[in-house]
């Protein structure tokens, strides 16, 4: 293994391409991820701000949000059910809301529409006031800060309701991105002006957040149970996200991709190493000869290769994180975490691990004799 690790650093040149490669592949597994997880948290970021630990949806909503209509009864109904198995909590029942509509800068360019999520909320998720904002108000996600700032009126949807931005979230508080947060009554306006010729009730709401408090963890299963109970469909926020149309797909397929890429890292290690190998016969023939045995040379393959791929590592997240700057915010749904960072240099190893088993082959069936005399 040392032996390994000294003809890296004395001869560098001879791993040049094989780095190289294996960096670009890094680059690409990294930005892959990062892009899926920007995705992910794009659709299902206003969800999982949420403080509360249950959704509650209409029975036939199937989990989605814009398909759930919540009464004024059925908010008591839930409100009673939470209660009733409260054991020393006082949990809270907040509605919401949630629709996307165009956006336009009022007295900007006509045709400069932008895609938004408009929210109305009771019980403040993360990084919002604890009080929603006065009507006509809204709180706006960080990465709208590239194409508006505080002080804009924003006209939304067809109706074209004014809106005023107040302020921007903080992107290290909440992980909602592509919206606006307001009250139930602005967003409730909003919806009206989307459906021309339609009316809102006053007290309409698509969903209800249902906060437990401190003993949540012991309250969960009665509570879902009494929510069931009462005739509508209770959801974890995990379970939430995973029910928005698109969410699953998009895992589905890049993970796919990422797995392809992966395979191709493996290759190109397998590939480079029994190259390698094969121009090392007569080497191995003599440290063969003089007694090293074919688990360590094996192991010494197997150490070059896990080098290359932690180099080529760091040459990936300094690319990763270099975009992730560069990137303007809102641009492109980007978003680079520890975890996937973690994810795609577990993967490279494994790559580099699996890649060099197929050198083992050969080194076992080196016979010094013959290595030494075919040299």
């Amino acid at each position: 293994m040392r032996l390994a690790l000294r003809e890296l650093r004395r001869t560098p040149g001879r791993f040049l391409v094989a780095t190289i490669t294996i960096s670009l592949i890094a680059v690409l597994l990294m930005f892959l991820g990062a892009l899926l997880d920007g995705l992910i948290q794009l659709s299902t970021g206003s969800i999982q701000a949420q403080r509360g630990q249950v959704i509650v949806m209409s029975s036939d909503s199937r989990g989605v949000l814009n398909a759930s209509s919540v009464t004024a009864d059925e908010r008591q109904a839930v409100t009673a059910a939470v209660e009733e198995t409260a054991d020393g909590t006082d949990p809270v029942v907040g509605g919401y809301g949630e629709v996307t509509v165009g956006a336009r800068l009022a007295g900007g360019d006509e045709r400069e529409l932008t895609s938004v999520r408009v929210r109305g909320y009771e019980i403040a998720p993360t990084g919002l006031p604890a009080t929603p904002p006065a009507a006509g108000e809204v709180w706006a996600d960080p990465d709208l800060v590239s194409d508006y700032a505080v002080g804009d009126v924003l006209q939304l949807g067809p109706g074209r309701v004014e809106v005023l931005i107040v302020g921007f979230l903080d992107r290290s508080e909440t992980p909602s991105l592509g919206g606006v947060w307001g009250s139930l009554d602005t967003w409730r306006d909003v919806l009206a002006g989307s459906r021309p010729g339609s009316t809102v009730p006053g007290d309409f709401i698509q969903g209800l957040v249902v906060d437990l408090g401190p003993a949540a963890e012991d309250a969960l299963p009665a509570a879902t149970t009494s929510i069931e109970d009462a005739g509508l469909a209770a959801f974890s926020l995990d379970e939430a996200s995973q029910a928005i149309p698109g969410v699953s797909a998009q895992r589905t397929t890049f993970n796919q991709i990422i797995a392809v890429t992966t395979v191709i890292g493996l290759v190109v290690i397998a590939l480079f190493f029994a190259l390698l190998t094969a121009e090392r016969v007569g080497l191995y023939g003599v440290l063969k000869a003089v007694g090293a045995r074919s688990g360590a040379l094996f192991a010494g393959v197997a150490t070059q290769a896990i080098a290359i791929c932690l180099i080529a590592s760091l040459v990936g997240l300094a690319m990763i994180a270099g975009a992730a700057f560069a990137i303007p915010p809102g641009s492109l749904p980007f978003v680079v975490t520890p975890a996937r960072i973690a994810i795609s240099v577990g993967l490279l190893l494994t790559a580099a691990i699996i890649g060099s088993v197929f050198s083992l082959r050969t080194v076992l069936r080196i016979d010094p004799a013959q290595a030494i005399g075919g040299s």
